[in-house]
Protein backbone atom coordinates (compact mmCIF):
# COMPACT_ATOMS: atom_id res chain seq x y z
CA UNK A 1 0.00 0.00 0.00
CA UNK A 2 2.28 2.55 1.30
CA UNK A 3 5.18 2.00 -2.11
CA UNK A 4 4.80 3.29 -5.07
CA UNK A 5 6.01 4.02 -8.39
CA UNK A 6 6.29 7.57 -10.36
CA UNK A 7 7.31 8.38 -14.11
CA UNK A 8 9.58 11.11 -13.93
CA UNK A 9 12.19 12.56 -16.87
CA UNK A 10 15.66 13.33 -16.13
CA UNK A 11 18.91 15.10 -18.04
CA UNK A 12 21.59 16.95 -17.70
CA UNK A 13 20.42 20.50 -19.05
CA UNK A 14 16.59 22.34 -19.59
CA UNK A 15 17.44 21.42 -23.05
CA UNK A 16 18.00 17.42 -22.85
CA UNK A 17 18.15 14.94 -23.94
CA UNK A 18 15.68 13.33 -21.01
CA UNK A 19 15.21 9.83 -20.26
CA UNK A 20 12.02 8.40 -18.87
CA UNK A 21 12.58 6.65 -15.03
CA UNK A 22 9.83 5.07 -13.42
CA UNK A 23 11.13 5.85 -9.49
CA UNK A 24 9.89 4.52 -6.84
CA UNK A 25 8.52 7.48 -4.14
CA UNK A 26 10.59 7.35 -0.98
CA UNK A 27 9.69 9.97 1.47
CA UNK A 28 12.20 8.62 3.82
CA UNK A 29 14.94 9.01 1.56
CA UNK A 30 16.36 13.33 1.45
CA UNK A 31 17.72 13.33 -2.50
CA UNK A 32 16.48 11.25 -5.15
CA UNK A 33 18.77 8.50 -6.76
CA UNK A 34 19.32 6.97 -10.10
CA UNK A 35 21.64 4.52 -11.47
CA UNK A 36 25.50 6.25 -12.32
CA UNK A 37 25.27 4.71 -15.88
CA UNK A 38 21.97 6.72 -16.41
CA UNK A 39 23.54 9.37 -15.12
CA UNK A 40 26.86 8.86 -17.00
CA UNK A 41 24.99 8.64 -20.14
CA UNK A 42 23.07 11.80 -19.60
CA UNK A 43 26.24 13.80 -18.99
CA UNK A 44 25.11 14.48 -15.58
CA UNK A 45 28.54 14.91 -14.23
CA UNK A 46 28.81 14.89 -9.81
CA UNK A 47 29.62 17.90 -7.75
CA UNK A 48 29.62 16.84 -4.26
CA UNK A 49 30.01 14.11 -1.79
CA UNK A 50 27.68 13.42 1.45
CA UNK A 51 27.09 10.90 3.79
CA UNK A 52 24.39 8.69 4.20
CA UNK A 53 22.81 6.33 6.75
CA UNK A 54 21.03 3.18 5.19
CA UNK A 55 17.73 1.88 6.66
CA UNK A 56 20.24 -1.27 8.33
CA UNK A 57 22.49 1.50 10.56
CA UNK A 58 25.23 1.43 8.39
CA UNK A 59 26.89 4.64 6.82
CA UNK A 60 27.70 5.04 2.89
CA UNK A 61 29.93 8.09 1.41
CA UNK A 62 27.83 8.56 -2.03
CA UNK A 63 28.59 11.35 -4.79
CA UNK A 64 25.86 13.77 -5.54
CA UNK A 65 24.97 16.05 -8.61
CA UNK A 66 22.52 18.42 -10.21
CA UNK A 67 20.03 16.83 -13.11
CA UNK A 68 16.96 18.77 -14.47
CA UNK A 69 14.04 17.20 -13.66
CA UNK A 70 10.27 16.85 -15.20
CA UNK A 71 7.26 15.53 -13.37
CA UNK A 72 3.81 16.21 -15.08
CA UNK A 73 3.84 19.58 -16.81
CA UNK A 74 7.36 21.08 -14.30
CA UNK A 75 10.29 20.84 -14.83
CA UNK A 76 13.02 21.83 -11.88
CA UNK A 77 16.55 21.45 -11.23
CA UNK A 78 17.21 18.96 -8.22
CA UNK A 79 19.85 17.26 -6.31
CA UNK A 80 20.51 13.73 -6.69
CA UNK A 81 22.60 11.19 -5.40
CA UNK A 82 24.57 9.10 -8.25
CA UNK A 83 24.15 5.73 -7.86
CA UNK A 84 25.31 2.35 -8.36
CA UNK A 85 24.88 1.30 -11.78
CA UNK A 86 22.16 -1.27 -10.77
CA UNK A 87 20.74 0.65 -8.56
CA UNK A 88 17.14 1.48 -8.36
CA UNK A 89 16.05 4.99 -9.43
CA UNK A 90 13.97 6.76 -5.74
CA UNK A 91 12.28 10.20 -5.62
CA UNK A 92 12.88 11.59 -2.61
CA UNK A 93 11.57 14.19 0.05
CA UNK A 94 13.57 17.46 -1.12
CA UNK A 95 12.65 16.72 -4.95
CA UNK A 96 8.73 16.26 -3.89
CA UNK A 97 8.76 19.70 -2.01
CA UNK A 98 11.42 21.36 -4.63
CA UNK A 99 7.95 20.29 -6.81
CA UNK A 100 5.25 21.00 -4.16
CA UNK A 101 4.11 17.59 -4.54
CA UNK A 102 3.34 15.30 -1.62
CA UNK A 103 3.06 11.35 -1.58
CA UNK A 104 -0.62 9.84 -1.41
CA UNK A 105 0.28 6.23 -0.47
CA UNK A 106 -3.69 5.12 -0.41
CA UNK A 107 -4.50 6.32 -3.72
CA UNK A 108 -0.49 5.80 -5.16
CA UNK A 109 -0.13 9.20 -6.49
CA UNK A 110 1.79 12.38 -5.78
CA UNK A 111 -0.92 15.13 -5.04
CA UNK A 112 0.18 18.81 -4.57
CA UNK A 113 0.90 20.47 -1.60
CA UNK A 114 1.53 23.79 -0.03
CA UNK A 115 4.81 25.98 -0.56
CA UNK A 116 5.62 28.39 2.20
CA UNK A 117 7.58 31.18 2.61
CA UNK A 118 8.21 33.78 5.54
CA UNK A 119 6.51 37.04 4.76
CA UNK A 120 9.37 39.81 3.28
CA UNK A 121 8.41 42.09 5.68
CA UNK A 122 6.99 40.61 9.09
CA UNK A 123 4.44 42.77 10.95
CA UNK A 124 6.08 43.01 14.13
CA UNK A 125 9.59 41.26 14.57
CA UNK A 126 10.00 37.85 16.07
CA UNK A 127 10.03 37.42 19.81
CA UNK A 128 13.58 36.93 20.29
CA UNK A 129 12.70 35.06 23.76
CA UNK A 130 10.78 32.29 22.02
CA UNK A 131 12.70 28.97 21.23
CA UNK A 132 11.53 26.77 18.83
CA UNK A 133 10.03 24.65 21.64
CA UNK A 134 8.40 27.46 23.13
CA UNK A 135 8.28 29.90 26.18
CA UNK A 136 11.39 29.93 28.27
CA UNK A 137 11.11 28.79 32.02
CA UNK A 138 11.50 31.23 33.94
Amino acid sequence: MGLFRQRVEIGATDAGPFAPVDALVDTGATYSLFPGRLLSRLGVMPHDRAEFILADGRTITRELAIVVMRIGHRTRPAVCIIGDDESHSLLGATTLELFGLAADPVNQRLVPTPLYLMPHRLTRPPDASRSLSGPTAG
